[in-house]
């Protein structure tokens, strides 16, 4: 009898707690796949909202992790970054609140192309080494999300060249600028450094990719599933919020040394550095292996909260799109 009690008692506590964290929250989930193009465009839309919101940001990680370059150096003078918040209240002060958002344009491009193919591809390249078997193993999502992520960095390298040059850009009077607009700086750089120039530091930057996607989507997978798996949340608002900032910690603490050294690469003029590899010794060598975690904070904001807007936008545009999808097909 007191089993019996024990088992309602527990059963009538999940419901309450399903009620209260996930049942009611959101658009439910398709009862159909979604189609690859669905996908694809609910990634690179949800990683558009995400870039809008997180950009400053990513923007001040970018100054944090150049600080210490000499042409840095030179061009900021008596500049000095501290922190996050201190970096965008320092180019807020310096050069305006528009500076925050320098490179968004390119960032946008960037994730229209990146996001739509490592994230929107990701369960079917998946499916594709399993041979559409349920309930893959990690390496198997490791290799998928490796997979991905180079695939997204081969094809959209040149955004994120221009993007990195304009975050690094100063807004300072005196200062020369390196490029007026997008367009602008795309053939400056093709004209100049030629098709190796827009394609600079893709190494460093699949490298990072490959870590940063299977990181980012296996963790997010693994803790989705141990939370759905263990009826701690449905498979809602709440569940993505959480498994999306257990991804976004995991991938920062993994990935930050190849980002400093890519954002440092990328953002080099010809000639500074002989590969990403000289960039990383040059680095190690003068300023020691704390400068492979400068900008940690910053990154860890910008990529958990990224992580946050991105994977709850794109399960939710995914399950909209699916909804649209079912309405356009019933009339």
């Amino acid at each position: 009898m007191d089993t019996i009690s024990n088992n309602q008692g527990s059963k009538g506590i999940f419901y309450i707690r399903q009620l209260v964290v996930g049942n009611m929250v959101g658009l439910k989930p398709s009862e159909v796949p979604p189609p690859l193009g669905v996908k694809m465009a609910s990634a690179g839309a949800a990683a558009c909202i995400a870039d809008l919101v997180t950009f400053p940001l990513d923007t001040a990680k970018v100054r944090l992790q150049i600080q210490g370059e000499k042409a840095a150096v030179e061009a900021a003078k008596n500049i000095h970054y501290r922190g996050v918040f201190g970096t965008i209240s320092t180019m807020i002060r310096t050069e305006g609140p528009r500076s925050l958002y320098n490179g968004l344009v390119a960032g946008l491009q960037r994730q229209v192309c990146f996001a739509s193919i490592r994230i929107g591809l990701y369960d079917n390249v998946k499916n594709f080494y399993t041979g559409g078997k349920d309930n893959p193993g990690v390496l198997v999502r490791i290799l998928a999300g490796c997979t991905t992520g180079a695939m997204a960095v081969s094809f959209a390298q040149p955004t994120d060249v221009v993007k990195v040059r304009f975050q690094a850009q100063m807004n300072l009077d005196g200062v020369a600028r390196r490029y007026s607009g997008t367009l602008q700086a795309y053939k400056h750089i093709f004209q100049n450094e030629g098709l190796r120039g827009l394609w600079k530091g893709t190494l460093p930057n699949i490298t990072r990719n490959a870590l940063v996607n299977c990181t980012e989507l296996v963790t997010y997978d693994l803790i989705k599933e141990a939370i759905l798996k263990h009826n701690l949340m449905s498979d809602n608002l709440p569940c993505h919020f959480v498994s999306a900032f257990g991804a976004g910690f995991v991938t920062t603490v993994i990935a930050s040394p190849v980002d400093v050294v890519k954002t440092r690469y990328m953002n080099s003029p010809p000639g500074q550095y002989k590969s990403a590899i000289n960039c990383a010794w040059t680095m190690l060598t003068k300023e020691g292996p704390t400068a492979f975690y400068k900008g940690f904070v910053p990154s860890f904001l910008r990529l958990g909260s990224w992580n946050i807007v991105m994977f709850v936008s794109f399960e939710q545009i995914k399950r909209a799109m699916m909804v649209t999808k079912k309405r356009i097909e019933a009339n």
